[in-house]
């Protein structure tokens, strides 16, 4: 059998489980999670969705090295190949899904973006696979290899309850509001006159002194002022509001976890509110 007939019969099961996997990953970026009906056992979760997460890492590895130097792998091995990272991307999958809306919206879109991520950088490893030169070993199929080990190294960061995932989104919130406040003071310090010290009616009959966009004048700084107290009130009031959330943020009933959601997703109006009055700020500058 010919060397092109070999790598044809051993993308073909690539090229099946690439469609699978981009399915799935579809699906728990968009579908919804499975309702408890009883107790769920958090803990549990963890430890089955980290062992789930290390297996996926394990089998993407082991893909990424059958197709790093000759000889290629059999058709027969290269469908078992396929077989294992399949069964560990669905076992992922499936693992996730038991994780139910009760544990709280925020905790479960970040395990969900991290899910998505993983099986995101799968299918790209087995894209690049499949378009690079089989036999050979790409500098782009090892940034893809690094990347699912990176997506899935994610997984030992993530907040384990919905309070940690609540102080995730209002350490996010506040990082947004901080550099909206640090821009507009660099913005401050950068434009101003310099030729303030200059009257206007001291250079009648003169070219009118440099290009004044480049700098505030008294009415700019008077709307910019109300804006920075703006932007640091909020930055306060965030501040607040986590110190509260450590001290007494509490997930042992479904009502105080939606109440936790709640200030996450009321938390989220603040910085856009901030980014609009940063972007009318440097309006200002241009006019």
């Amino acid at each position: 059998m010919s060397a092109d007939n070999c790598a044809g019969n051993v993308s073909v099961p690539l090229r099946n489980i690439l469609n699978s996997i981009q399915c799935i990953r579809d699906r728990v970026r968009d579908g919804e999670s499975n309702e408890s009906d009883g107790a769920f056992n958090l803990s549990n979760f963890w430890d089955t969705l980290n062992q789930a997460v290390k297996t996926v890492s394990q089998e993407a590895t082991k893909l990424s090295l059958a197709f790093s130097k000759p000889p290629l792998p059999s058709q027969q091995d290269g469908e078992k190949l396929a077989e294992s990272i399949m069964k560990s991307v669905l076992t992922l999958s499936t693992v996730y899904y038991w994780l139910p809306k009760s544990q709280g919206i925020s905790l479960r879109r970040q395990v969900r973006d991290a899910t998505v991520e993983v099986l995101e950088g799968v299918a790209q490893l087995v894209e690049v696979i499949l378009s690079s030169p089989l036999q050979s070993l790409t500098q782009e199929q090892l940034t893809s290899t690094g990347s699912v080990w990176s997506a899935c190294d994610q997984f030992a960061q993530l907040p384990q309850d919905n309070k940690g995932a609540v102080l995730v989104v209002l350490s996010a919130q506040i990082g947004v509001v901080k550099d909206a406040i640090e821009e507009i003071e660099q913005a401050l310090s950068e434009a101003h006159d310099p030729f303030s010290d200059v009257l206007d009616d001291d250079q009648e009959g003169e070219e009118p002194r440099g290009n004044q966009d480049t700098y505030w004048s008294e009415k700019d700084r008077c709307i910019i002022g109300p804006c920075q107290g703006l932007m640091k009130a909020s930055a306060a009031c965030l501040r607040k509001l986590t110190s509260a959330v450590k001290a007494n943020g509490d997930v042992t009933t479904a009502q105080n976890v939606a109440q936790l959601d709640d200030l996450a997703d009321i938390t989220k109006e603040i910085s856009p509110g901030c980014v609009h009055t940063h972007t009318e700020v440097h309006i200002i500058i241009m006019l």
